[in-house]
């Protein structure tokens, strides 16, 4: 996931804002006498469809699993885990099974599982082969493949060193990316499930895939290339981190590192306007950028096939060349599952950014939906987009027709959190909050130009700078929402006034990480009953830190049984348990990545603190053992991400990306998931996705 700095803009940071609203001086001189209630500026604190305070009655019914350096999945006393599949496993019936050599053809993995295993979800899937939002014994599974995990199981000695490519590597990588779709079938003695080989329903979705443009930004100039000389169709979805779902029963996979996969040449800045230069800077591909990819440098096959990784000025026009190919990347894709032969569609109304996922809101007939997302880069912004249509439930099951209904027709908005302990949904729409041709920061030309340059609308109308927006849920029980912030290494002791307020520095070995090391999760709630509000309330749920952390680190009070490093996968299942999974650089000394289960409270539950360098703060009440614990450490050098339950909450989904990334093919780290069975095993390690039940085959965690 992406760790760089995008944004140059001299917007506010959501520290800045924080430190202006709880000034050291007034804390201090009141002691802790500033309430809740008065930093949450009286903004109404109703919920988004829904009912109640979060506080339903749940409780955690696990013994907290042990921080540790396993190379396996381990879960707590009474559980279980399955591999459901991995890297290479075929989804047909006549490939053969993964080798465990890199032997598997390019055109194979068009029927096998991809690589890097990230954003998932599970649909119902009723005996008539329909969408069933309730049936948990048969599924469809649709998991993202993020990237080519280095250099394991792809190819048969890694990757191929030289300056260009081995064309036969490269179409193997482009068919390993995407999203792989599979039927999935409860055992008949328990609530363990397999993938179905062979069904018909079992798909790969892969960057070479077919996919068609919609609304604003459909036919626009922007995204007219040689493939498409009228900006309707492309190729492919790339670097798909989160996800999210639609009320009516299709998946949404979100483009966020597309930038790693596109060269663009040197001296390109002399053929483009100065309005294009801004934009692909912004977007950080400069010109003589060359991907780490390198998709576009191989010398045989099909040269259409690798020119469209290169956005570079090569003909006389857009539709001569790749110019535009950039442009193509960085939307949310909407999939119909329960149609194997219908077309993926990139919804252009959700923005363009390095998006981390789309999630909605609670829908409410009647009312319009509401779909949250997080620009994962350091000091970018969060955005929501409330659909023109009003959601009506005869629309569930009606596929990609709902998806134009709901997600083609609507507006983009970006938070901007104010100094009262507000915050305020600013519009990106053109024509308003000067987001016109006469902009300072960027002459929009009409709506499809804000939408293709949303990070550059979001800087003009002054939105509020994050620490890498990642993952975002909304509480079923109550509507609040929460967006993990994973870290920030660009902070520094120079600007502690303006930056997180709980900078410091960790001393790791002969290393010091500075800055804001483990992150947080904050979260807030809209005004009011009504998804669409404009304004909302905040506060910081939960701090990252390390158990021994001084207090002013460890703001949460965390201890053994839930301190965790880099928020990441964030989920609520269907009760209100909040799971947290995390991707961390910087608590892996001590442990591998872990999922742990939480009981969130609501905004306001906690107050107000001073966090180290003396900078004040507002966070949620204190965890404790009763309202966090650990559930899951994953295998070496991995991530912890992707999570999905059946509806009765017996059968958990996790996906465990890149274990063993630390080594190599001559010194391999792990030999996961292999090595959940047999610890012996010298296998290559794979991403992959895995099963958790309960031995009694009750509900997960409580």
């Amino acid at each position: 996931m992406s760790n760089e700095i995008d944004n140059p803009s001299a917007n506010t940071h959501i520290q800045e804002v924080i430190a202006t609203r709880l000034s050291r001086r007034g804390v201090l001189k009141g002691g802790v006498a500033v309430t809740a209630s008065t930093l949450l500026g009286g903004v109404s604190l109703s919920a988004c469809g829904g009912s109640n305070d979060g506080k339903a009655a749940l409780a955690l019914n696990f013994d907290a699993v042990a921080k540790n350096k396993l190379d396996l999945v381990t879960v707590p006393a009474g559980y279980q885990t399955r591999i459901l599949h991995a890297l290479g496993d075929p989804l047909s019936l006549t490939d053969a099974a993964w080798a465990n050599d890199g032997s598997e053809t390019a055109e194979s993995y068009e029927r096998r599982v991809g690589d890097g295993h990230d954003g998932m979800h599970y649909f119902g899937l009723s005996e008539t082969d329909s969408y069933s939002a309730n049936r948990s014994d048969r599924g469809l599974l649709c998991v993202n493949n993020e990237y080519v995990v280095r250099p394991y199981g792809l190819h048969a000695s890694g990757r191929t060193s030289g300056a260009a490519r081995v064309a036969a590597e490269v179409d193997k990588e482009v068919n390993a990316h995407g999203v792989t779709v599979c039927e999935v079938k409860r055992d008949a003695s328990g609530s363990a499930m397999s993938m179905v080989r062979g069904s018909k329903f079992n798909r790969r979705i892969t960057s070479a895939t077919p996919m068609d443009f919609a609304g604003p930004v459909r036919g626009s100039n922007l995204v007219k290339t040689k493939y498409s000389p009228d900006g309707t169709t492309t190729r492919g979805t790339n670097n798909n981190c989160a996800n999210g779902y639609t009320p009516w029963g299709t998946y949404l996979t979100c483009e966020e590192n597309f930038t790693n996969v596109i060269s663009r040449a040197a001296g390109d800045n002399a053929l483009r306007s100065a309005a294009e230069v801004t934009a692909l800077n912004r977007y950080r591909l400069a010109q003589g950028t060359k991907s780490s990819y390198l998709w576009d440098t191989p010398v045989t096959g099909n040269a259409d096939d690798y020119a469209r990784w290169t956005a570079s000025v090569t003909g006389a026009s857009a539709a001569d060349d790749y110019r535009n190919a950039f442009n193509t990347f960085g939307w949310v894709v909407e999939i119909d599952p329960f149609n194997p032969s219908s077309k993926p569609v990139k919804r252009s109304a959700l923005g363009r950014f390095a998006h981390e996922g789309a999630w909605p809101c609670n829908p409410v007939a009647g009312k319009p939906l509401v779909f949250y997302m997080g620009d994962d880069s350091q000091n970018e912004y969060i955005y929501k987009f409330v659909s023109k249509a009003n959601w009506d439930t005869a629309d569930i099951g009606r596929g990609l027709a709902a998806g134009a209904k709901y997600m083609d027709e609507g507006t983009l908005y970006v938070a901007k959190f104010n100094t009262d302990g507000s915050g305020t949904w600013v519009e990106l729409t053109f024509g308003k909050n000067g987001l016109s041709a006469a902009n300072a920061t960027y002459p929009f030309a009409d709506q499809a130009d804000v939408l293709t340059h949303a990070r550059l609308a979001a800087d003009s109308v002054g939105a509020t700078k994050m620490d890498r927006p990642e993952w975002g849920a909304v509480n079923p029980t109550n509507g609040e929402v929460y967006m993990t912030l994973t870290n920030n290494s660009s902070r520094t002791a120079a600007n502690t006034d303006t930056a997180n307020p709980r900078y410091y520095e960790d001393l790791k070995g002969a290393t010091t990480q500075k800055g804001n090391v483990h992150g947080h999760i904050i979260r807030w709630r809209e005004a009011g009953s009504d998804a669409a509000a404009v304004t909302f309330a905040w506060d910081i749920y939960l701090f990252g830190a390390e158990a021994t952390a001084a207090a002013n680190v460890n703001l949460s009070k965390l201890t053994d049984v839930n301190d965790f490093s880099s928020p990441d996968g964030l989920w609520f299942d269907k009760n209100g348990m909040l799971w947290i999974q995390t991707d961390d650089g910087a608590y892996t000394d001590v442990t591998n990545c872990m999922m742990l289960a939480a009981i969130p409270g609501k905004v306001g539950d906690g107050g107000a603190v001073t966090a180290a360098s003396g900078m004040p703060t507002l966070k949620g009440a204190d965890a404790s053992a009763a309202t966090v614990r650990r559930f899951l450490v994953g295998p070496k050098d991995c991530e912890i991400t992707g999570l999905a339950m059946t509806p009765d909450r017996k059968t958990l989904f996790v996906n465990v990306q890149h274990p063993g990334e630390l080594g190599s093919l001559a010194t391999p780290t792990s030999a996961w998931p292999a090595s959940q069975s047999d610890a012996a095993s010298t296998k290559r390690p794979r991403s992959a996705t895995v099963v958790v039940t309960r031995t009694d085959g009750g509900e997960i965690a409580v």
